[in-house]
């Protein structure tokens, strides 16, 4: 064998094996970012069973408040939808576009539903009231927390997929690119006041 065909073995090998590594942390990185949308996904879910409690527990209070209600009911469902579609395709662009906007809509009719509570004294001293207030205040650091932690795997994973020569592998084996889950508007990225 000449020494031409042996460089050309070895260069085809030692590429094909980069190819292959970048392959392998490419798939690595979009598993781990699928992952941590996992635990935005449960803290949602978290945070859509809650609101049903939330509502009911206040509409005994707030008779005359039913359109406030039924605002916070309707959103949580888009909510709930758009969370679907996003857990069926974390990084999706469209589903966490989608989810973030439904996400936003609720964080303000909450925030409605927690300013017209104030105007209710036997409401604000209510033990479930209260009990559900901590737990929502809880389950709202705990998708802060868990939208930070993804949002730090998705920048890890598309700053390898956009960085050269890791692109071209990238682009070959068609790995998207994946979207941030983040709150546009900065009154939005603040959590809900649950305080009475």
């Amino acid at each position: 064998m000449s020494w031409g065909i042996l460089v050309v073995i070895v260069v085809v090998g030692l590429l094909a094996l980069w190819v292959g590594g970048t392959y392998n942390r490419l798939v690595a990185l979009r598993n781990r970012y699928k992952a941590a949308f996992s635990q935005i996904d449960v803290q949602l879910k978290r945070r859509y069973d809650l609101i049903p409690n939330l509502v009911e527990t206040a509409k005994g209070y707030m008779a005359h408040e039913r359109e406030t209600l039924e605002a916070v009911t309707q959103a949580r469902n888009v909510a709930v939808t758009a969370g679907r579609a996003a857990s069926a395709n974390p990084g999706d662009p469209a589903a966490m576009a989608g989810l973030a906007a439904a996400e936003s809509q609720l964080t303000g009719v909450l925030g409605r539903l927690f300013a017209v509570a104030e105007a209710y004294p036997d409401l604000k001293a209510n033990q479930n009231m209260l009990a559900l207030q901590d737990e929502l205040r809880s389950t709202e650091n705990q998708i802060a927390s868990a939208r930070q932690n993804y949002n730090e795997v998705v920048m890890v994973y598309n700053t390898t997929r956009e960085t050269f020569p890791n692109s071209l592998v990238a682009n070959a084996f068609n790995f998207a690119e994946a979207k941030l889950f983040e709150v546009d508007v900065e009154k939005e990225r603040q959590a809900p006041r649950v305080a009475f």
